[in-house]
């Protein structure tokens, strides 16, 4: 048996309808070749010209197929990626032929885009994974299943061939909901929640005027997306007598990814991130109320306060249940400590 996950290489192959073929030719290609290669690839090799039969190019993927038709189909090995790889150093956690995990430091964006076409975490892994990359939809490009804001430092999973990618980005559609997904972050916010654990359901969706934000949305709103939170306080700083605290350090469990998720719902109870210049710019001005010290590492700490320290998923060869953990970064810890030795 052929093993899906091995590269595709740049063949022509024959395939013959038996006498039970039936259906549209894209998902009958699809079914003979086997997770290897998905529907949507086959189906633009199709419309490229790749497929043709008895010496004529068959360019139409809903062509029916019927018993004793014979295809030729080629099928090209990946092309190079357009973002170009750079040696940019990485903290790899783990790494295989199929997946790469690592842990992404603070100022790295994931992938490149207007303002930043270089330096990202997709020119990392080009460079460092070179001829392991055996292509996502044809192309030889690292298969990115989610996503971390640049300033956002944890761990990530990244696919290195297309049936990798379609398993995990399965299992991130899932949320961990039917499959062993689970993403956790550890995160200082200002204050402290009023109760020690809890759940933030509050859609989500683009903020009025703003397109780069989010903002909390009616649920009957056209563009709001289920979005769920769970929360626990895992240690509380300069406590007050009225049982408030100056921040807290709090760990989140995502039942939904949507687009700064954490910072929106931290903030939509009243407790945005320390450092988050989006969601919690009203909130620096506390800063002001510390002792010196205090003040100094609160105002030095130059992103918003959010590490994914924990990812767990199943490995899509293996069917292994994989778990990584990263402790806080140092500019977090250095933050936590500053705050621990604040007086009561």
């Amino acid at each position: 048996m052929s093993d899906p996950f091995k590269q595709a290489s740049d063949i022509m192959k024959v395939l013959m309808a038996d006498e039970n073929a039936t259906g549209r030719l894209d998902a009958w290609l699809t079914a003979q070749l086997g997770e290897e290669f998905s529907r949507s690839r086959i189906k633009a090799l199709i419309k490229e010209g790749q497929v043709s039969a008895k010496g004529a190019v068959v360019a139409d993927p809903q062509k029916k197929v019927r018993p004793g038709d014979v295809f030729e189909i080629t099928l090209p090995a990946p092309e190079d990626p357009t973002p170009k790889g750079e040696d940019i150093p990485l903290d790899v956690l783990y790494e295989d032929d199929d997946v790469i995990v690592l842990s992404k430091p603070a100022g790295m964006v994931v992938h490149p885009a207007a303002g930043n076409w270089t330096g990202t975490l997709v020119n990392a892994l080009i460079h460092h994974c070179g001829d392991s990359l055996s292509g996502i939809g044809g192309v030889r490009r690292p298969g990115i299943v989610h996503r971390l804001d640049k300033d956002t430092t944890g761990i990530m999973v990244v696919a290195k061939n297309d049936i990798a990618h379609r398993h995990l980005s399965a299992q991130f559609a899932d949320h961990g909901r039917t499959m062993p997904l689970e993403r956790a972050y550890q995160a200082i916010v200002w204050g402290r929640p009023r109760t020690l654990t809890g759940t933030i359901d509050a859609p989500l969706g683009r903020a009025t005027g703003d397109r780069t934000r989010r903002a909390v949305k009616r649920a009957d709103s056209q563009d709001a997306d289920e979005a769920i939170t769970h929360y626990e306080v895992l240690e509380r700083f300069h406590e007050n007598p009225d049982a408030t605290s100056l921040a807290s350090l709090v760990e989140c469990h995502l039942e939904t990814g949507r687009t700064h998720q954490i910072r929106v719902h931290m903030a939509h109870i009243g407790h945005p991130l320390l450092g988050d210049t989006v969601y919690g710019a009203h909130f620096k001005t506390k800063a002001n109320l510390l002792p010196e010290a205090g003040k100094k590492a609160v105002n030095g700490f130059g992103r918003q306060a959010l590490h994914a320290y924990m990812l767990q998923f199943e490995h899509p060869r293996s069917g292994e249940i994989m778990r990584f953990e990263s402790p806080l970064p140092d500019d977090m810890e250095a933050l936590v400590e500053a705050l621990r030795l604040l007086p009561e």
